[in-house]
């Protein structure tokens, strides 16, 4: 019945203890099966050097003077012990296996089993009646659980964490039926009464392995925590020397408010980066062939998929201390025109004039060129211009009056500096105008250009230029004027054609 009757320490002859132990098991077990046997013929006798006990014809052991000594006992004393075991031990074996035994015991496993099944069912009806518990009264205990305008958790999430509980309780209270019941039965029968001690220790185990896991590393633990709160508060610390510097109340020479909070993330993230170098050694595992391999993985995965994403973070840092361009600024880079909206290490975002918003990566933005309204404006004012090709038969300074008119009267133009205008091109047909005028609104530009160039049309037709542009053929003779009727006078008419005859003599003759 698994059980150890007596332990053998010694040799005899040739057979050592491990021989004699098995061969002693098995004419135990031999006795067991016989079905005819006498369990009082089982007797002890005295032989030269040992005392055997013995059965019939069968020595079933030699008890020898080295096991005595083992013992502490004298020879005849020991024999007499270890027959009394076997004996009794075969006596037992055959009580427990008999069939009223087998019958009583397989009753007794199917009335457990019953009353397990008895327990499932009233835990599954207490924990329905639970949530119909739950379900009634959640109106009346549940309420959103908020600080101000935050809300940690909702009556419904609220509701989602009893339920989650609820049901960890009931398989909790399984487990412990579970871990109640399998060693009642597995004792009922000799055979299987160290299967309970053997099972509990497959579900215990593991859990023992963690608890004592926790344990072992908790000053390692303790030793993470306190480097993360010491270098969380170095990070304030520098957190709150790169605000004043933003904010301009700490200058320092050569260093930009703007670089601030950048420099800031940079320097955030080589903290962060020696935070885990130091606590690397504290991780569980972190020693282990496969902590390492794993790692090693990560990184050339890393190192492969993150290599334009890279790009675009230098290129990100690069655009930060080159400071092109800040938020809110106009500007143009390649073909896109807009303001910026954002400006993150990986990409620039830029709305558009039509409310576009356009992501472009950092990595384009550093080799392409970069056209900034914003950042003189506001001093020395930008610099709007838009040509005009007016015809030879215009006087040059009534064309630059005209323009500078249509700049004054022109809304977001400053006086001063004043407008100006360059004569860029002697054409064909017509000379080229270009009017420039100062303003401090770069994000409206568009705006300014259309209020310009529809004053630059009421002004050229006041004053009675045409505005030849891009190409307008005039032919004089016997055509009309190209100013709109709005500003001509109501006795303007059509000159007629001329024609110019000369009389020849020759041709007469």
């Amino acid at each position: 019945m698994n059980d150890t009757l007596f332990f053998v320490y010694s040799k005899i002859g040739a057979s050592t203890p491990r021989e004699r132990a098995v061969s002693i098991s098995n004419k135990i077990e031999n006795l067991y099966d016989d079905d005819f046997l006498k369990p009082d013929s089982i007797a002890v006798l005295k032989s030269e050097n040992t005392y055997d006990i013995v059965y019939g014809e069968t020595i079933i052991m030699s008890v020898s003077e080295n096991d005595a000594i083992w013992y502490e006992k004298n020879m005849p004393e020991l024999a007499d012990e270890f027959k009394e075991k076997i004996r009794g031990s075969v006596l037992d074996g055959r009580k427990e296996y008999s069939w009223i035994k087998i019958i009583t015991r397989i009753g007794l496993v199917l009335l457990v089993l019953i009353a397990a099944w008895f327990m499932v069912r009233v835990i599954g009806k207490g924990y329905s009646r639970l949530l119909l518990f739950i379900d009634q009264k959640k109106d009346k205990w549940l309420k959103n659980l908020a600080y101000k305008d935050y809300t940690f958790l909702t009556a419904e999430q609220e509701m989602q964490v009893i339920l989650f509980m609820a049901k960890i309780f009931r398989w909790f209270v399984y487990a412990t039926l579970i871990y109640i019941t399998l060693p009642i039965i597995f004792s009922i029968f000799p055979f299987s009464r160290n299967w309970a001690g053997a099972l509990l220790q497959l579900i215990w185990l593991p859990f023992k392995g963690v608890f004592i896991a926790v344990w072992e590393y908790l000053p390692n633990l303790f030793s993470i925590l306190v480097i993360y709160f010491v270098m969380r508060y170095v990070i304030r610390f520098v957190r709150y020397i790169f605000r004043e510097i933003e904010a301009e109340k700490l200058k320092i020479s050569g260093f930009h408010a703007d670089w601030a909070m950048p420099t800031y993330s940079i320097i955030k993230f080589l903290l962060y980066a020696f935070m885990f170098v130091l606590i690397f050694r504290y991780l569980p595992g972190s020693d282990s062939d496969i902590f390492k391999g794993v790692s090693v993985f990560i990184g050339v995965l890393f190192s492969l998929g993150s290599s334009s994403a890279i790009g675009n973070v230098i290129a990100g840092l690069v655009i930060t201390y080159m400071r092109p361009f800040k938020t809110g600024d106009r500007i143009k880079i390649g073909d896109v025109t807009g303001d910026v909206l954002e400006k993150t290490l990986l990409v620039t975002r830029i709305r558009t004039i039509k409310n576009e918003i356009i992501t472009i990566p950092n990595s384009s933005v550093l080799t392409g060129n970069t056209t900034n309204y914003s950042i003189e404006a506001k001093e020395s004012g930008l610099i709007l211009h838009t040509t005009v090709t007016i015809g030879y038969d215009a006087p040059w300074k009534h064309v630059h009056e005209a323009l500078i008119e249509a700049a004054k009267r022109t809304e977001k133009i400053l006086d001063e500096p004043k407008p100006f205008v360059l004569q860029t091109s002697l054409d064909d047909f017509y000379v080229a105008y270009q009017i420039n005028a100062y303003t401090r609104e770069a994000s409206r530009q568009a705006l300014v250009y259309s209020d310009l160039h529809r004053h630059i049309q009421d002004v050229f037709n006041e004053r009675g230029i045409e505005i030849l542009s891009p190409h307008y053929r005039a032919a004089r003779d016997g055509n009309r004027t190209a100013i709109p009727s709005d500003y001509l006078s109501k006795e303007y008419q059509a000159p007629a054609f001329n024609i110019k005859i000369e009389n020849d003599p020759l041709a007469r003759s």
